[in-house]
């Protein structure tokens, strides 16, 4: 009877606040036009016919996205048809980059995610009829759910996790997302630690998988590009630091440390680390330049700075360059390389760090901040293997950004042969499914 009732107000819900949704993607159309582009799509209206028997992956952005890729290249290599859908431009941008030529040939479709009311996924099941629906990470959405049970489309979340703070607060009351949560047809985990979670509020079919995000592809041509940057114009530097997915939160204490470091390196009369800044945002990009810069850092941006391949277009880093801004999109690898260590941003706000995964994966020693919930699986084994650590902002993070570093590669070799493959175990998941429900 709750669930019932909770149904029937939430789709009340978006007939009251459909209108201000779309003033909403009109407004970021201002800003990212591909907002306001195919807009039909959002409510399952597609110009072209879609894929057949197709195995459909909803990664909402562009993290979420990028965690599938080996995945999906997977189930394409072995020809299935897949269908792609995103909420935001970057997850779509990602999606549209990676697999042009599976789009051209058919064999792939990207496309806006439905608009969660029953009558807008009744049309997507009609027009795409996927065989199996993943939706990546924490993705929990009633009429999505609903409409998969009546269109008899097995759907699974997949690299699922259920964190402390949301187990927490879902936990209390009439635990409605719970209760939305175990009308999935199942679940595939990153760890024990999250099988245990679901299973405790009752979800059914619930796989350890692992991370996807071991299995990212990492672009060679980026590090070559950072590789050659650091050659030709950084080779006297002996500490660059990262700054990850900084968030807005973050921003004022970023700058403070930033220029504390420098500050603290002339009164020594030592050399001043570079630092590389990447937004999380790029609506945030002009801000943060902005704070630099009124900061009395001299900041240089990357789309003033290198061309479209990453290569330099002149001089223009040079001994009192404090801060190389990322100024965009999907070149993360490139900035990561670039470093010696990496801060992660998120964790200085309790919205939480993001994913420490790729600065791992390219060796790199990473801190983060307090509020690590958000990545319990693998903050918690990393940090055991020792290869990354929480430290505070202010004074303990201007002196530990300009530690020795120590050589741990092994250990972190080590960490990362442990926790691959899982797009394989997922794949090999996905066909146990679909095996089951053919009788095989």
């Amino acid at each position: 009877m709750i669930r019932m009732i909770f149904l029937f107000v939430y789709r009340l819900a978006w007939v009251l606040f459909l209108p201000l949704l779309l003033i909403y993607l009109f407004k970021r159309g201002r800003r990212d036009a591909l907002y306001s582009q195919n807009l039909l799509e959002r409510f399952a209206v597609y110009n072209r016919p879609m894929p057949q028997d197709a195995i459909w992956v909803h990664g909402v952005s562009l993290g979420e996205t990028r965690s599938a890729l080996a995945l999906i290249r997977m189930i394409l290599d072995r020809g299935d048809n897949v269908i792609i859908t995103n909420f935001t431009p970057a997850g779509r941008r990602e999606a549209q980059r990676h697999f042009a030529a599976e789009i051209g040939s058919g064999q792939l479709a990207v496309i806006w995610v439905p608009l969660d009311m029953m009558w807008s996924y009744h049309r997507f099941f009609r027009a795409c009829q996927p065989k199996i629906g993943l939706t990546l990470e924490v993705e929990v959405w009633p009429a999505m759910i609903s409409a998969a049970k009546r269109a008899g489309c097995p759907l699974y979340m997949c690299n699922g996790q259920y964190g402390t703070k949301p187990l927490k607060r879902d936990s209390r009351g009439l635990r409605i997302r719970q209760r939305v949560m175990r009308d999935l047809t199942g679940v595939f985990v990153k760890s024990n630690l999250q099988a245990s979670r679901f299973v405790e509020v009752g979800v059914q079919n619930v796989h350890v998988t692992g991370e996807l995000r071991f299995d990212q592809p990492i672009p060679e041509h980026q590090l070559d590009a950072a590789i050659q940057l650091r050659t030709d114009q950084m080779g006297e530097l002996d500490n660059i630091i990262a700054i990850a997915s900084g968030i807005e939160g973050e921003e004022d204490l970023f700058v403070k440390l930033i220029k504390d470091v420098r500050e603290r390196a002339l009164n020594d009369g030592t050399r001043a680390p570079l630092f590389v800044y990447v937004p999380r945002a790029p609506e945030r990009f002009g801000n943060v330049a902005e704070k630099l810069k009124q900061a009395g850092l001299n900041t240089v941006l990357r789309s003033d700075a290198l061309d479209k391949d990453l290569s330099a277009k002149q001089e223009a880093l040079d001994s009192s360059t404090a801060v190389l801004l990322g100024d965009s999109l999907g070149e993360m690898y490139f900035y990561l390389n670039l470093a010696d260590r990496v801060i992660v941003g998120g964790g200085y706000c309790e919205v939480g760090a993001h994913n420490i995964i790729e600065p791992l994966s390219l060796r790199k020693p990473v801190l983060v901040g307090p509020h690590v919930w958000t990545i319990e699986y693998p903050f918690v084994e990393a940090q055991a293997a020792g290869i990354v650590e929480i430290v505070e902002h202010g004074a303990a993070l201007a002196e530990k950004v300009v530690e020795p570093i120590e050589d741990f590669r092994s250990r972190i070799d080590l960490f990362l042969e442990e926790h691959s493959g899982a797009s394989q175990r997922t794949l090999d998941a996905i066909d146990s499914v679909l095996a089951a429900r053919a009788g095989v």
